[in-house]
């Protein structure tokens, strides 16, 4: 068996496509198609099936995956053996919310780079609801979330550093529109979001519903900053992290507005499988996010 092809396959599903694990490997898409081709045959199963003009992994492919996956883990594990970790290589794949990884990430992915500039970083921004199953199938190593306070048993979570949010608004906001604290209010606005199902997008809602406070119907987008964006065009409010609008509330082109949650602390957390091996990488990652973050992680290897 050819771990080349291993890595192909691991490639695929990273990448999303054929051709695109060949522009990162930097193969033909021929030579990537042929070597699936070749695994299937060794394999005697199909691992990808074509559905609409997408390649998706079949029922065999995700059966067979965790074994793939251990197979590569034991070879890097091999080949890092009483290397320094500078010298270490291998892949790391991180996941996190689009919020959490603009604001809180950047510093962590750097210094990852420059301690180990040889490992294989793969970051991805998932939807918050995302992050649990990308650590489940073993597509992630490290996921970053907020609590949403239940997890599948496979996956071990950390507490991380919790957060303050706010409730913010366009400063040119109608003042009888920014009280949020009056209850039994209709008011013309409609809440703007991209993490809906974030522990704090819940909190939100409940408070409203105590409240009586009825608002337009909620405008979901995909980033952060189309959120923010929107919010200062007067499209809308959003209750976002505090940490995502400091710079804004800062320079005046965004209104914090009070609310009865402006003292309550949502809890982080950082997730991986509990099966999972603690490579050298990995346990590289988690003493970062431990002093970036606040992770409440011991490393096992010093």
């Amino acid at each position: 068996m050819n771990t080349k092809y291993l890595t192909t396959l691991v490639t695929i599903l990273e990448a999303g496509s054929f051709q695109k694990a060949a522009t990162k490997l930097n193969y033909t898409q021929s030579t990537v198609t042929s070597q699936i081709r070749q695994l299937e045959e060794e394999f005697q199963i199909k691992l990808f099936e074509k559905i609409g003009r997408r390649m998706v992994l079949t029922q065999a492919g995700k059966d067979i995956l965790p074994f793939v996956q251990s197979i590569l883990q034991n070879v890097e594990q091999i080949d890092n053996y009483h290397k320094d970790i500078s010298e270490i290589k291998g892949t790391l794949r991180l996941v996190a919310p689009d919020s959490i990884f603009i604001y809180l990430l950047q510093p962590v992915i750097k210094e990852l780079r420059y301690t180990a500039p040889h490992i294989r970083l793969v970051v991805n921004s998932l939807p918050s609801e995302e992050v649990n199953q990308a650590i489940v199938n073993g597509m992630a190593d490290i996921g970053i979330d907020c609590d949403k306070g239940s997890f599948p048993d496979s996956v071990v979570h950390i507490p991380a550093n919790p957060f303050y949010a706010c409730l913010i608004a366009s400063p040119f906001i109608n003042a009888k529109d920014a009280d949020f604290i009056t209850p039994h209010q209709e008011k013309p606005l409609s809440i703007i979001q991209n993490e809906w199902k974030a522990n704090y997008q819940k909190a939100l809602t409940y408070y409203l519903d105590k409240k009586d406070i009825v608002l337009n119907p909620i405008m979901k987008l995909q980033s952060i900053e189309a959120v923010k964006k929107s919010v200062m065009n007067g499209l809308g409010i959003a209750y976002v992290p505090s940490f995502s609008v400091q710079e804004e509330l800062k320079n005046g082109s965004l209104l914090q507005l009070k609310t009865e949650l402006d003292d309550k602390l949502f809890p982080g957390v950082c997730l991986y499988h509990k099966n999972k091996w603690i490579s050298p990488q990995m346990d590289l990652a988690l003493k970062i996010l431990h002093k970036h973050i606040g992770i409440e992680y011991a490393s096992e290897k010093e």
